[in-house]
């Protein structure tokens, strides 16, 4: 316990070092916009070191819940553990975050302080890391697309479309199936099997204010196209020739 306590305390040093030179690099972007890099670094990083352990390091997730943790998953825990804690920290100091990622961030926390403690459910911790992370790379680009003035166009539609469809597959689809698993089978801890179920249900809260902000979305782009309608309507009949 005392090694990965201090091998998370390293990786929490490494995120806050890398945050600060960002800073010193690139201070004039702004706190959030370094954080943010942060972020991103982590989301592409951890989801290559993820996809690693469930397609090639072993075992498959989805057979094999409630198995000892191998090296490789508590590497990619430590290294998650250090970046939630420096982001919970970050977010609570610049007071940036609502209630629902604050909560996100927490049972994240939680989660891996305990697989990390058992020693046990670091195959399914880490896919549902997977899962989580995945989206990640597309919700900071579509901040990075709104923060130049590029989001309004082609490109931002792109991202919240990929972002949408992605959410919605792997959060939900391939999350409730590995809930099931999870759920099914006898070897996790019950308590394993209840942080399961609670970072389930937090998907669906993400989905619902997704859902609501496609909604705005679209009905802005709609009545958007109405009124250009309207208008080519007009300087049509405007053009005419009696």
């Amino acid at each position: 316990m005392t090694s990965l306590l201090l091998q998370v305390a390293v990786c929490l040093v490494g995120w806050v070092s890398v945050y600060a030179l960002l800073c010193f690099l690139n201070g004039h972007r702004g706190y959030e916009w370094n954080c943010r890099l942060v972020t991103l670094f982590h989301g592409v990083l951890i989801v290559c070191v993820t996809a690693y352990i469930g397609y090639v390091d072993g075992p498959w997730p989805f057979t094999h819940p409630g198995t000892e943790n191998t090296p490789m998953q508590v590497l990619a825990l430590v290294l998650s553990l250090g970046y939630f804690t420096f982001d919970m920290g970050w977010c609570v100091y610049f007071r940036t975050e609502g209630p629902v990622m604050l909560a996100h961030h927490t049972l994240s926390i939680m989660g891996i302080i305990l697989v990390l403690w058992v020693g046990e459910s670091g195959i399914e911790a880490c896919a549902v890391i997977f899962g989580s992370e995945i989206t990640n790379p597309l919700l900071q680009t579509r901040w990075f697309l709104r923060r130049t003035g590029r989001y309004d166009g082609p490109v931002g539609d792109t991202v919240d479309l990929l972002f949408v469809a992605l959410f919605i597959f792997m959060r939900i689809g391939v999350g409730g199936h590995m809930l099931y698993c999870e759920l099914a089978s006898p070897r996790p801890l019950l308590v394993m099997k209840c942080g399961g179920v609670a970072m389930y249900l937090l998907s669906w809260v993400f989905l619902a204010n997704i859902m609501r902000f496609a909604y705005r979305k679209c009905g802005a782009k709609y009545r958007h196209w109405q009124l250009r309608h309207k208008g080519a309507e007009v300087n049509g009949h405007d053009g005419k020739v009696e």
